[in-house]
């Protein structure tokens, strides 16, 4: 399977490719990982020594997690956020943004001065998509555009942005189904990795995303993750993410964040296939849905 090269959106990808715009995804959103790792995936770096502390309650490990990030209603308190989001490939192409979200509600609006991957990169000037938690409106240098295809892209990317950015609060919503893997040492650090992914019978989904958590055992944060996109016909978790932290205002954000892809042979680049960096990321900026959408600097 060849998903290195199907994972950028262009004129030439189908439909169904399209409808999961990786922003990179899930948004949608409510499901979340398992992993079959095989021996292709294991580094000479992994061990498994006796002496590793073992938590084996998913619960626990999750609810200690959210704390570390700075926990759900410290986020929510701040009411919204904004920041300048780069998706960049190693082609050189990229997708700059300004993301502005409100936590109730996960009202995601996105600003684009430039948008050569995911978001109509066909087109020239300004675009802009609104999410207001139920439907979503996309201009292009300020004209409303009416296509039914391109409204859906639009909603999956803003549903997908708003996730990633709140993943760490995502991953023990209702139907959430956790299960420990056990403590494992990579690259000399201790991680506990769960299984998450959802139940079906609750998200109203044939197939949901499955993850591989790797949880650090001293931070309790996510350093690294597998994860499929079924939508995609990515049906295994073998998207590796990793993440790297900083501190704002009392909540650890993954400023940057790299995404590698397995090539035809299950084998990665020492490369990321996709980074995102977020930046200038600011908090309690007073948006309303009168005003979110107004002046971009």
């Amino acid at each position: 399977m060849r998903f290195a090269n199907s994972f950028i959106f262009n004129s030439n990808f189908n439909p169904i490719i399209l409808r999961i715009l990786f922003v990179v995804a899930i948004g949608l959103l409510a499901t979340v990982f398992a992993c079959k790792e095989n021996d292709q995936k294991q580094s000479k770096d992994q061990e498994k020594p006796d002496t590793l502390m073992v938590n084996s309650d998913p619960g626990r490990i999750l609810a200690a997690m959210e704390q570390a990030y700075g926990g759900w209603n410290n986020l929510r308190g701040k009411r919204d956020v904004e920041y300048h989001y780069a998706y960049t490939v190693p082609q050189g192409k990229a997708d700059l943004s300004t993301e502005r979200y409100m936590f109730d509600d996960e009202i995601s609006f996105g600003h684009y001065t430039r948008h050569e991957i995911n978001t109509m990169p066909k087109e020239k000037g300004v675009v802009t998509h609104l999410f207001d938690g139920e439907k979503t409106t996309i201009t292009l240098n300020e004209n409303v555009l009416e296509n039914e295809k391109t409204i859906s892209t639009a909603q999956f990317v803003r549903r997908a942005n708003y996730f990633w950015f709140v993943m760490p609060y995502k991953l023990n919503d209702p139907g959430t189904i956790a299960r420990y893997l056990g403590a494992e040492i990579y690259k000399g650090t201790a991680y506990d990795k769960l299984e998450i992914t959802y139940d079906a019978a609750i998200t109203g989904k044939e197939k949901n995303d499955i993850y591989i958590l790797y949880i650090n055992q001293d931070t309790k944060m996510i350093d690294r993750f597998y994860f499929s996109l079924p939508f995609l016909g990515i049906n295994d978790p073998v998207i590796i993410a990793t993440y790297q932290y900083e501190s704002v205002a009392d909540q650890k954000i993954a400023v940057k964040r790299n995404y590698f892809l397995p090539n035809s042979d299950g084998g990665y680049s020492a490369d990321p296939s996709i980074t995102q960096t977020l930046t200038n990321i600011k908090f309690n900026n007073g948006f309303t849905m009168e005003n979110i959408a107004l002046t971009v600097e």
